[in-house]
């Protein structure tokens, strides 16, 4: 697996999140979150194209709960 995953708890989250995201220069893609990555039922994940770091603090800073995150790097 070579991509980074944010997982939220919600579509609507996920879609706030990717749009936060989109302002601020990071692109991204909402997907269902695959069940390899999580058990937590359904549940929906942003692909990180790229600084997941970043992606995670501008995400935080903007109030969205991120229930979840893989990073290619820790697999």
């Amino acid at each position: 697996m070579n991509n980074n995953y944010l997982i939220f708890f919600s579509v609507t989250l996920a879609i706030k999140a990717r749009e936060v995201l989109r302002k601020n220069g990071i692109n991204s893609k909402v997907i269902k979150t695959p069940n390899k990555i999580s058990n937590k039922g359904c549940s929906y994940s942003l692909v990180i194209f790229g600084d997941i770091n970043r992606a995670v603090d501008i995400i935080e800073r903007s109030g969205i709960k991120i229930s979840g995150i893989i990073a290619a790097d820790s697999q």
